[in-house]
């Protein structure tokens, strides 16, 4: 099979764009609901990041060095670089006896808004807590503080990567075919469609009394529905999402167009990938699957927001729509 439409966008009465992709809802029986192939093997970027969180708390390293469910939820985001995730980052780094140069993920500059405009008019330069992944970063700097391995954490045969990966395979019920190196230096293993939400599905019905892993999958969903802020950052949309679901959903983007979320009342997980990379329809995709299983009112204010009925120019003239695919969602 191949990628089948999702989400439209509309201009003048005649369709413009197509993005076109794959999901899977998986619930406790298996998979419930497909779009397109969901064999298809993608890199889930950061979409997995609450995967490559869970060695931190299955080994002990999150409760040895005190971890909030604030830092729970740093572990698993791709943040903005807003003053408050620095700063959370720089705070936990100096607990654990180190310091920005520790960290791996390297430099670029900070998508908040506020904090890029204070060091473009400063002339300071941005560094690695800047780094949407600073805080998965800070995550493999406590778990490999715990386990004794050498500085290089992000090597595949790193101890810290080990786990990862023998975590990301148990969870996803697969082997990883391959890797491929992450934005921020990390390995990110590869797997299918239906892998990635069978690994949400995982989160969204483990027991809080459970297994090890059970545990650490539940606190980290938890952390991530409490503290959205932490995940991503304000006007982003995983953010905007969870807020809009009250805390009972987390959800979870990736590079590329990759989009997770783990529905815990529901036992669910979704995964789905666009497969030309557009950020917009990711985004509009998930929220119209999270509105079709009713986990998010259609008449939340969000949902407009991502999935625009109206798409006005820079006069304010009407120009279009964004729309869902027939037959999808």
């Amino acid at each position: 099979m191949t990628a089948v439409p999702m989400i439209e966008l509309w201009r003048g009465g005649l369709l413009e764009s197509v993005h076109a992709g794959h999901a899977v809802v998986f619930g406790p029986g298996g998979v419930e609901m497909a779009w397109g192939d969901p064999e298809t093997v993608i890199f889930p970027r950061s979409s997995c990041k609450m995967l490559q969180a869970l060695p931190l708390l299955e080994s002990g390293a999150a409760d040895a060095a005190g971890l909030s469910e604030r830092q729970l939820a740093l572990a698993c985001a791709s943040h903005s670089g807003a003053a408050l995730h620095r700063d959370a980052v720089a705070s936990w780094l100096s607990d654990l006896g180190m310091a920005e140069g520790d960290l791996r993920c390297g430099v670029h500059m900070p998508w908040d808004k506020a904090e890029n405009t204070r060091l473009t008019c400063s002339h300071d330069a941005p560094c690695q807590l800047h780094n949407n992944c600073s805080g998965k970063h800070a995550g493999f700097l406590t778990l490999n503080r715990h386990l004794k391995g050498g500085s290089e954490y992000v090597e595949i045969d790193h101890p810290v990567q080990r786990a990862v990966k023998a975590a990301f395979e148990e969870v996803t019920q697969e082997t990883s075919p391959g890797y491929g190196i992450d934005g921020c230096s990390a390995p990110n293993f590869a797997c299918t469609v239906t892998g990635l939400a069978r690994a949400m599905q995982f989160f969204a019905a483990a027991n809080p009394e459970g297994n090890t892993r059970e545990a650490a999958a539940a606190r980290l969903t938890r952390a991530m529905a409490a503290f959205p802020e932490m995940v991503a950052g304000e006007e982003r949309a995983c953010t905007r999402l969870m807020r809009a679901m009250g805390g009972k959903v987390a959800v979870k983007t990736g590079a590329e167009a990759v989009y997770v979320a783990i529905l815990p009342e529901q036992k669910r997980g979704i995964a789905l990938k666009i497969v030309d990379g557009g950020t917009r329809a990711s985004e509009a995709a998930i929220t119209a699957l999270l509105v079709h299983l009713g986990a998010l009112d259609p008449a939340h204010p969000v949902v407009e927001a991502l999935i625009p009925s109206v798409q006005k120019n820079w006069r304010g003239f009407v120009t279009g729509d964004m729309r869902l695919a027939p037959g999808f969602a």
